[in-house]
């Protein structure tokens, strides 16, 4: 068994004196921060050589020597600050690299900033329903109780995190977890993710499953618009300002969690309410679906708004993926290039653009672009995987499901010539 990481973020609520060490602490890290990408940014401008992540890491024991405060940290907290320092340069370097010539390096962080405090392997201890951290600063101690429905004690903790959201306090617990075998049953799903459905999907039953997407951000957006556009009328910093954008950042907060909490739900019925162990998904491109010449300027707007701002798609997958992974199952993402365009039962090639939602090909399929889409992954990965029982069981459960006539074309992926296909009479839809 294959061991895998996973994460839990738990709220805990500290009292006044240890709120008070914690930004203490927090104001250390950000210090730290800033003084190392000065550091960092005056070797960029001299083109001095030699000052990354090794070389800062190893002036922490002369710092704490000179500035006996940064004792109150533990140590691996403030290398771990060093460490995102290090990933955040190499981001920008990598953009800059890909052309992105618009890219900014690091910031300094503001005197509100909390900085996110990590002990990786060290310095916390997790007992039952409580953990505590290791600092020494005003002997205050760091317990927090954790929820009795959080029990942490079979398990290998590699980290924990200490972060703020909109004034809350949250413990973030990275721990590890072995990964049930996977044994294909026989039993496949193929699922097309799209942005009016968000799923749709077809199992080896030849059953199909749509579940329209929700869209909160239709309802946000407006509001957010509307505030921003009251903000950016205000002097900015002023009372009136601030007020605007704590309300513009509670609206896009509340935004993401819906959606999040949406994507979650759905990610966990699809995955244990499905006799398949093995499911298929598109390889999805979703920063290509942005840039595509195919989209009108009219619908751009919407198309990236559903794919791109608040992670509709790539999000989703990742859920599915790892939700998969944790009961044994399998997601594999596969080649969809074509899966709207192509009729599943005679193979030709239909225009199909993004506002036509419904296939109507001369053999006589009449189906949703969408269903005709996640038809089209299931037999290409049955038939390009050798799976020859699962693919026939898949076009005989699919004739007995398909509405109409119940004359199924013969496979087209492997198995025989196009000469040799009966003339296909399917109506689905």
């Amino acid at each position: 068994m294959k061991p895998m990481k996973l994460t839990q973020q738990i709220r805990i609520f500290p009292t006044p004196a240890q709120e008070a060490v914690l930004w203490k602490l927090s104001e250390k890290c950000r210090l730290i921060y800033n003084f190392a990408l000065a550091e960092r940014r005056d070797a960029y401008r001299h083109k001095i050589k030699g000052v990354n992540y090794r070389k800062q890491q190893n002036d922490l024991p002369m710092i704490k020597a000179h500035y006996p405060e940064y004792r109150w940290v533990y140590s691996k907290v403030l290398q771990y600050t060093l460490r995102s320092l290090a990933a955040d340069y190499e981001s920008f370097f990598a953009l800059r690299k890909n052309g992105h010539a618009d890219a900014l390096p690091p910031r300094f962080k503001g005197k509100q900033y909390f900085t996110t405090m990590v002990y990786n392997q060290s310095g916390f201890k997790l007992e039952h329903e409580k953990i505590s951290f290791s600092h020494s600063y005003n002997g205050v101690p760091l317990e927090f109780a954790l929820p009795e429905k959080f029990s942490f004690d079979d398990m290998q903790v590699k980290q924990v995190a200490i972060s703020t959201q909109r004034k809350r306090y949250f413990v973030t617990i990275t721990y590890q977890v072995e990964e049930p075998p996977y044994m294909d049953n026989g039993r496949y799903q193929a699922i097309d993710l799209g942005v009016t459905h968000i799923v749709t999907a077809v199992n080896s039953q030849g059953k199909f499953l749509m579940v329209k997407n929700q869209r909160p951000d239709k309802y946000w957006n407006p509001k957010i618009a509307k505030v921003q556009a009251r903000r950016d009328r205000c002097k900015k910093f002023s009372n009136r300002w601030k007020l605007c954008n704590r309300i513009k950042r509670k609206y896009e907060w509340k935004r993401d969690a819906q959606l999040k909490d949406f994507q979650h739900t759905l990610s966990t019925k699809l995955v244990n309410n499905t006799k398949a162990n093995t499911l298929i998904v598109g390889a999805l491109a979703v920063k290509a679906m942005a840039q595509s010449t195919k989209v009108p300027n009219s619908m751009r707007s919407g198309l990236n708004r559903a794919t791109q701002n608040t992670g509709t798609l790539g999000r989703f997958v990742q859920f599915l993926t790892y939700k998969s992974k944790r009961v044994g199952k399998r997601l594999i993402e596969f080649d969809e290039r074509n899966t709207s365009r192509e009729c599943y039962v005679c193979g030709k090639l239909h225009y199909m653009p993004i506002w036509q939602r419904v296939m109507n090909c001369e053999c006589g399929n009449v189906i949703a672009r969408d269903k005709n889409s996640c038809v089209v992954l299931m037999k290409r990965y049955l038939s390009q995987n050798a799976k020859w029982t699962g693919y026939q069981a898949f076009l005989d459960n699919l004739r007995h499901t398909a509405k109409g006539k119940t004359k199924v074309s013969s496979p087209s992926y492997g198995y025989g010539s196009e000469d040799s296909q009966e003339a296909p009479s399917v109506r689905v839809g």
